[in-house]
């Protein structure tokens, strides 16, 4: 019998982002990543959840607590969005109103990011898998101490059945096809990855 899981690709009528506790206390502990790198990779993170149009979720741990609040972007980016601010509980799916607002957009893949990977992405990650969803972990936009405990998180959700992506391959695994927005989606590429901007030049350059 086969052990290998067939291939589940993501499909922006089925996705939600789950932004957790990227607050500005908790950031300062991301160590894998360089800090103007990270908060590009989470931005760009939440640049696509906009331009596909994705359900995102917001949720925070403790803020008045030494974890702080939200980094102010992201509250800027999705001043609608459900905004959990969780009291205590360190797994996010702890809380009642977090569940319920992932449940309500009746959507069955989440795509996670948050601070720190092996805790508050990793915690509610495994309870969504053994709830039957389907889970994309965008690995660059999660941070934690060091690498060693960033590869143990990710084998952990990974044998779980989680899917470790980037936030470039969850961009164009939604797209799906280059045909249906060549520019919108190489423009938004072109912010977050500055030599990207060199293949949107050299297709200005050819269209013209």
């Amino acid at each position: 019998m086969s052990s290998v899981t067939p291939y589940k690709r993501l499909d922006k009528n089925d996705a939600v982002v789950l932004l957790v506790d990227h607050q500005t206390g908790l950031i300062s502990l991301v160590q894998d990543f360089s800090p103007n790198e990270f908060k590009n990779n989470v931005l760009a993170l939440a640049d696509l959840a906009k331009f596909f149009e994705l359900p995102t979720i917001l949720t925070t741990s403790f803020e008045q607590g030494p974890n702080g609040p939200l980094v102010p972007e992201l509250k800027a980016m999705f001043p609608d969005a459900p905004y959990i601010a969780r009291p205590g509980q360190i797994n996010a799916w702890d809380n009642e109103d977090f569940v319920k607002a992932i449940k309500a957009t009746g959507r069955k893949q989440l795509i996670i990011a948050g601070v720190v990977t092996d805790v508050c992405v990793a915690f509610p990650t495994l309870s969504a898998l053994a709830e039957g969803f389907e889970v994309f972990v965008v690995t660059d936009a999660s941070g934690t101490f060091n690498e060693t405990v960033q590869q143990a998180a990710w084998a952990r959700m990974s044998a779980a059945g989680a899917q470790m992506m980037n936030w470039f391959a969850v961009a164009c695994e939604l797209h799906r096809d280059w045909r249906n927005d060549i520019e919108g989606l190489g423009n938004l590429l072109s912010e977050r990855i500055p030599n990207y901007r060199n293949l949107m030049n050299s297709y200005a350059a050819l269209t013209k």
